[in-house]
């Protein structure tokens, strides 16, 4: 079992907990000998990781987190995700010596620049009206929208830590127990093995298509690491860049066999069969449109100066693999291609 050699343990409060990434922070966090809180409505029916206890609320009553007050932790995780006045809520409610928020490199303003830093990079105007959005009737809002919200969420933060708290924005967040972002058709499908339908290598502009993304263990160990550091700073969240075709290909040797061949289709073939870009159905998952380029291709130099670490893209591959098959892999995928559809294409691009 991992330990935090540095610091003792934590009476660590995770506002959320049972979702994709605050779950994997409460399981790291748990399993690195803290005391771990987990604050959620506990009515999606995936409970907290074992080892760590349950505060049952619904943060969207006003009072929500009023159990809360007169009890100190040593640090707090908030990934709150479009919601201002709970991020005020709980700056109200909770003491804590810590924070950390989980943000979105959708708080940038420029996602078409390739190389940019957390440090260089022109940010979108924090939402106006944060206060007043309200998730449950645009659950799908613009990346404007998104990211102003996210941004909004930010300040409110520094503001009330005096910039004492650690702020990370992922990017494409993959991993084991993800069931909504397109990396995880990949492993399913080269799984199958034979001829595979992939994007193209390159763009329009000649330039190869970009890929980044961090594994949410990674992103957990790091935010708990933080933590226990009492760091503070702003930072991207993402693995090192690298092409798309290069991580569909380390994709392919980590969970393929002999039968496999990826065979890259044009882009007007796509386009001409209606195939969408990056999720949804139908859809080549993981081609970013152009405005997402630059998304794709930051420089995280800092962030892994600063205690980041990714594993290999393989690693994460095998283990998206087992955890679908483990939970059953007919249910129909949320981005990608069904057989027929991938057929189709395979013809038109002659193969």
């Amino acid at each position: 079992m991992p330990t935090d050699s540095t610091a003792a343990p934590l009476r660590l409060l995770v506002l959320g907990g049972t979702g994709f990434v605050s779950g994997a922070v409460a399981a790291e966090a748990v399993a690195r000998g803290h005391d771990v809180t987990c604050v959620a409505r506990g009515t999606g029916g995936t409970p907290p990781p074992e080892g760590a206890r349950l505060l049952r609320a619904d943060r969207n009553a006003p009072e929500g987190l009023a159990p809360l007050r007169g009890t100190r932790f040593d640090a707090v995780v908030e990934t709150a995700t479009l919601s201002l006045p709970w991020v005020q809520r709980a700056l109200r409610d909770v003491s804590a010596g810590h924070w950390t928020f989980i943000s979105s490199i959708s708080v940038y303003a420029d996602t078409y620049t390739r190389g940019q830093t957390a440090r260089t990079a022109r940010l979108r105007p924090a939402l106006p009206d944060a206060a007043s959005y309200d998730p449950a009737h645009d659950p799908e809002p613009s990346q404007a929208t998104y990211g102003g919200v996210k941004l909004a969420c930010e300040q409110a933060i520094r503001e009330a830590t005096g910039d004492a708290a650690f702020v990370v924005r992922p990017g494409l967040i993959v991993g084991p127990g993800d069931d909504i972002g397109p990396f995880g058709y990949w492993p399913l499908r080269m799984a199958r093995g034979r001829a595979t339908a992939v994007p193209p290598a390159a763009g329009a502009d000649g330039l190869a298509l970009p890929a980044q993304c961090v594994d949410a263990r990674d992103l957990a160990a790091w935010i708990v690491e933080q933590a226990a550091a009492r760091a503070s700073g702003v930072y991207d969240a993402a693995g090192p860049p690298v092409t798309l075709d290069a991580l569909l290909h380390e994709v392919a040797d980590a969970v393929g066999h002999g039968s496999l061949e990826l065979v890259p289709v044009p882009e007007d073939i796509l386009r001409g069969a209606g195939v969408r870009e990056w999720t949804g159905r139908p859809s080549m998952p993981l081609w970013p449109p152009r405005e997402l380029h630059g998304a794709l291709a930051r420089d995280v130099t800092s962030s892994f100066e600063a205690g980041l670490r990714a594993r290999p893209v393989a690693e994460t591959a095998r283990a998206v693999l087992r955890d679908r098959l483990g939970r059953g892999a007919g249910t129909p995928p949320v981005a990608g291609l069904t057989p027929v559809e991938e057929a189709s294409l395979l013809r038109l691009a002659g193969a």
